[in-house]
Protein backbone atom coordinates (compact mmCIF):
# COMPACT_ATOMS: atom_id res chain seq x y z
CA UNK A 1 0.00 0.00 0.00
CA UNK A 2 1.22 3.51 -0.19
CA UNK A 3 1.73 5.56 2.65
CA UNK A 4 -0.71 8.91 2.31
CA UNK A 5 2.51 10.49 4.19
CA UNK A 6 4.25 12.82 1.63
CA UNK A 7 7.26 14.61 1.91
CA UNK A 8 8.56 16.98 -0.65
CA UNK A 9 11.34 19.81 -0.94
CA UNK A 10 10.38 22.52 -3.75
CA UNK A 11 9.15 21.66 -7.36
CA UNK A 12 12.42 20.75 -9.42
CA UNK A 13 13.16 17.17 -8.01
CA UNK A 14 14.58 15.01 -10.51
CA UNK A 15 11.98 11.97 -11.46
CA UNK A 16 14.85 10.05 -9.93
CA UNK A 17 14.70 11.81 -6.79
CA UNK A 18 14.10 9.58 -3.65
CA UNK A 19 11.54 12.64 -2.52
CA UNK A 20 8.90 12.20 -5.39
CA UNK A 21 7.90 8.57 -3.55
CA UNK A 22 5.28 8.80 -1.18
CA UNK A 23 6.77 7.70 1.75
CA UNK A 24 7.36 8.91 5.22
CA UNK A 25 8.72 12.00 6.20
CA UNK A 26 11.01 10.33 8.94
CA UNK A 27 11.95 7.88 6.49
CA UNK A 28 12.70 10.34 3.33
CA UNK A 29 14.65 12.40 5.81
CA UNK A 30 16.40 9.25 6.90
CA UNK A 31 17.51 9.22 3.46
CA UNK A 32 18.53 12.83 3.05
CA UNK A 33 21.09 12.22 6.19
CA UNK A 34 22.43 9.06 5.06
CA UNK A 35 23.04 10.75 1.65
CA UNK A 36 20.56 9.32 -0.75
CA UNK A 37 19.30 11.77 -3.49
CA UNK A 38 18.88 10.07 -6.38
CA UNK A 39 17.79 6.23 -6.87
CA UNK A 40 19.82 4.23 -9.37
CA UNK A 41 18.36 2.55 -12.25
CA UNK A 42 16.86 -0.54 -10.64
CA UNK A 43 15.60 1.52 -7.66
CA UNK A 44 13.75 3.98 -9.57
CA UNK A 45 11.90 1.08 -11.89
CA UNK A 46 11.15 -0.92 -8.66
CA UNK A 47 10.42 1.24 -5.93
CA UNK A 48 7.08 2.80 -7.43
CA UNK A 49 5.64 -0.30 -8.65
CA UNK A 50 6.59 -1.76 -5.05
CA UNK A 51 5.47 1.09 -3.40
CA UNK A 52 1.92 0.50 -5.09
CA UNK A 53 1.39 -2.91 -4.35
CA UNK A 54 2.85 -5.18 -7.39
CA UNK A 55 4.63 -8.35 -7.01
CA UNK A 56 8.28 -7.53 -8.90
CA UNK A 57 10.90 -9.98 -10.22
CA UNK A 58 14.09 -7.52 -10.16
CA UNK A 59 17.38 -7.84 -12.29
CA UNK A 60 20.42 -6.19 -11.80
CA UNK A 61 24.14 -6.41 -11.07
CA UNK A 62 25.95 -6.95 -7.57
CA UNK A 63 25.91 -3.61 -6.46
CA UNK A 64 23.47 -1.51 -8.33
CA UNK A 65 21.42 -1.18 -5.10
CA UNK A 66 18.73 -4.24 -4.93
CA UNK A 67 19.15 -4.26 -1.26
CA UNK A 68 17.56 -0.27 -1.24
CA UNK A 69 15.17 -1.42 -3.94
CA UNK A 70 13.47 -4.09 -2.13
CA UNK A 71 14.17 -3.16 1.52
CA UNK A 72 12.41 0.40 1.74
CA UNK A 73 9.26 -0.77 0.76
CA UNK A 74 9.18 -3.75 3.11
CA UNK A 75 10.59 -1.05 6.37
CA UNK A 76 7.98 1.39 4.97
CA UNK A 77 5.12 -1.47 5.05
CA UNK A 78 6.17 -2.55 8.13
CA UNK A 79 5.55 -1.70 12.22
CA UNK A 80 7.41 -1.83 15.35
CA UNK A 81 5.10 -4.20 16.85
CA UNK A 82 6.70 -7.35 17.12
CA UNK A 83 5.23 -9.42 15.27
CA UNK A 84 6.99 -10.84 12.12
CA UNK A 85 5.50 -9.49 8.85
CA UNK A 86 8.02 -9.41 6.84
CA UNK A 87 11.00 -12.11 5.72
CA UNK A 88 13.84 -11.95 3.54
CA UNK A 89 15.63 -14.81 2.18
CA UNK A 90 19.44 -14.66 1.38
CA UNK A 91 21.57 -17.66 0.01
CA UNK A 92 24.66 -17.24 2.25
CA UNK A 93 25.19 -15.51 5.94
CA UNK A 94 27.43 -13.29 4.83
CA UNK A 95 24.52 -11.73 2.89
CA UNK A 96 21.91 -12.24 5.47
CA UNK A 97 24.27 -10.33 7.59
CA UNK A 98 24.66 -7.50 5.32
CA UNK A 99 21.20 -6.86 4.23
CA UNK A 100 20.12 -6.81 7.50
CA UNK A 101 22.46 -4.12 8.74
CA UNK A 102 21.69 -2.29 5.48
CA UNK A 103 18.32 -2.39 6.00
CA UNK A 104 18.52 -1.51 10.23
CA UNK A 105 20.64 1.57 8.92
CA UNK A 106 17.91 3.02 6.14
CA UNK A 107 15.14 2.50 8.91
CA UNK A 108 16.36 5.32 11.00
CA UNK A 109 13.88 5.87 14.21
CA UNK A 110 11.67 3.88 13.11
CA UNK A 111 12.50 1.37 15.51
CA UNK A 112 11.67 -2.13 13.82
CA UNK A 113 13.48 -5.07 15.14
CA UNK A 114 15.25 -6.93 13.28
CA UNK A 115 16.74 -10.43 13.82
CA UNK A 116 19.13 -12.58 11.31
CA UNK A 117 18.52 -16.13 10.74
CA UNK A 118 21.41 -18.42 9.86
CA UNK A 119 23.27 -21.81 10.24
CA UNK A 120 26.68 -22.40 12.42
CA UNK A 121 25.34 -20.55 15.17
CA UNK A 122 23.99 -21.47 18.66
CA UNK A 123 20.67 -22.31 18.08
CA UNK A 124 18.98 -22.02 21.21
CA UNK A 125 20.50 -18.34 21.58
CA UNK A 126 19.05 -17.98 18.21
CA UNK A 127 15.56 -19.15 19.62
CA UNK A 128 15.09 -17.49 22.59
CA UNK A 129 16.12 -14.05 19.94
CA UNK A 130 13.18 -14.69 17.87
CA UNK A 131 10.95 -15.87 20.79
CA UNK A 132 11.54 -11.83 22.42
CA UNK A 133 9.55 -11.20 19.08
CA UNK A 134 10.61 -9.17 15.66
CA UNK A 135 9.03 -7.50 12.97
CA UNK A 136 11.70 -8.55 10.01
CA UNK A 137 13.66 -11.74 10.06
CA UNK A 138 16.62 -11.67 7.31
CA UNK A 139 17.84 -15.53 6.84
CA UNK A 140 18.84 -18.05 5.06
CA UNK A 141 16.72 -21.05 3.91
CA UNK A 142 17.64 -23.95 5.89
CA UNK A 143 17.57 -22.15 9.32
CA UNK A 144 14.45 -20.23 8.34
CA UNK A 145 13.10 -23.41 8.07
CA UNK A 146 14.58 -25.50 10.87
CA UNK A 147 12.88 -22.59 12.77
CA UNK A 148 9.93 -22.58 11.62
CA UNK A 149 9.57 -26.48 12.35
CA UNK A 150 10.44 -26.09 15.96
CA UNK A 151 7.77 -23.26 16.24
CA UNK A 152 10.24 -20.15 16.52
CA UNK A 153 9.34 -18.87 13.30
CA UNK A 154 5.38 -18.03 12.12
CA UNK A 155 5.39 -18.14 8.39
CA UNK A 156 1.47 -17.98 8.15
CA UNK A 157 1.77 -13.94 9.84
CA UNK A 158 4.53 -12.74 7.11
CA UNK A 159 2.70 -10.99 4.26
CA UNK A 160 6.15 -9.43 2.87
CA UNK A 161 8.55 -11.63 1.02
CA UNK A 162 11.51 -11.09 -0.55
CA UNK A 163 14.47 -13.21 -2.58
CA UNK A 164 17.71 -12.12 -3.05
CA UNK A 165 20.29 -12.87 -4.98
CA UNK A 166 17.34 -15.85 -6.47
CA UNK A 167 20.27 -16.93 -9.13
CA UNK A 168 22.99 -18.20 -6.35
CA UNK A 169 19.57 -20.07 -4.48
CA UNK A 170 18.81 -22.04 -7.40
CA UNK A 171 22.69 -22.85 -8.17
CA UNK A 172 23.51 -23.52 -4.29
CA UNK A 173 20.20 -26.13 -4.28
CA UNK A 174 17.77 -24.03 -2.13
CA UNK A 175 14.61 -24.23 -4.76
CA UNK A 176 13.05 -26.78 -2.61
CA UNK A 177 13.56 -24.95 0.45
CA UNK A 178 12.28 -22.01 -0.99
CA UNK A 179 9.16 -23.45 -2.03
CA UNK A 180 8.90 -25.08 1.54
CA UNK A 181 8.47 -21.52 2.63
CA UNK A 182 6.40 -19.99 0.34
CA UNK A 183 3.54 -22.29 0.92
CA UNK A 184 3.52 -21.48 4.22
CA UNK A 185 3.35 -17.95 3.79
CA UNK A 186 -0.01 -18.26 3.31
CA UNK A 187 -1.25 -14.60 3.85
CA UNK A 188 1.66 -13.18 2.05
CA UNK A 189 0.57 -9.60 0.20
CA UNK A 190 3.54 -9.21 -1.87
CA UNK A 191 6.31 -11.27 -3.47
CA UNK A 192 9.82 -9.54 -4.59
CA UNK A 193 12.47 -10.91 -6.38
CA UNK A 194 15.98 -9.69 -7.43
CA UNK A 195 18.91 -11.47 -9.02
CA UNK A 196 21.58 -10.89 -11.25
CA UNK A 197 20.79 -13.29 -13.54
CA UNK A 198 16.95 -15.20 -13.87
CA UNK A 199 17.53 -18.91 -15.00
CA UNK A 200 14.10 -20.61 -16.32
CA UNK A 201 13.40 -22.18 -12.87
Amino acid sequence: MISPRHHTVGMNLSETSFHTLPLAAGLLDNLASLGYRDMTAIQAAALPRILAGSDLVGQAKTGSGKTVAFGIPIIESCEPTGLTQALVLCPTRELATQVSEEMQWLQGGKGLRFVTVYGGTDIDKQAKVLDAGCDIIVGTPGRVIDMSKRGHINLEHITHFALDEADRMLDMGFFPDILWCLERLTNRKQTLLFSATFPQE
